[in-house]
């Protein structure tokens, strides 16, 4: 069964220095997505300290991604990335239900 968001190894990497760097044990990050732009949804990334009753799951060598119940119908097929550039570094998706962004990147519609 293939998992609803796959990581890269750019990402995952990232996500290790962070779990490390947090200095509090955790489950592993939580992704989901909310109401918000002017597109209408945004993801959310945020580390997970427990796994909740209905969250999807993926085992990611190391830490679990946990995907809000609420998040899976528009996180499915997605990649998460992680992109360093000389001006910007952050965490990106390419999801292949949006069918369209904001000008400004932050926020997307399905």
């Amino acid at each position: 069964m293939q998992n609803a968001i796959t990581i890269t190894p750019a990402a995952t990497a990232r996500v290790h220095d962070l779990l490390a760097a947090r200095g509090k044990a955790s489950v592993g990050i939580k992704i989901g997505v909310r109401t918000k732009g002017c597109s209408g949804l945004s993801y959310t990334v945020e580390y997970a300290d427990e796994i909740g009753k209905f969250d999807e799951v993926v085992d990611n060598g190391g830490f679990k991604v946990l995907i809000d119940p609420k998040a899976v119908m528009f996180l499915i097929g997605t990649e998460m990335d992680y992109v360093e550039e000389k001006m910007k570094s952050g965490f990106t998706f390419r999801n292949p239900n949006e069918k369209g962004r904001c000008g400004c990147g932050e926020s997307f519609h399905v």
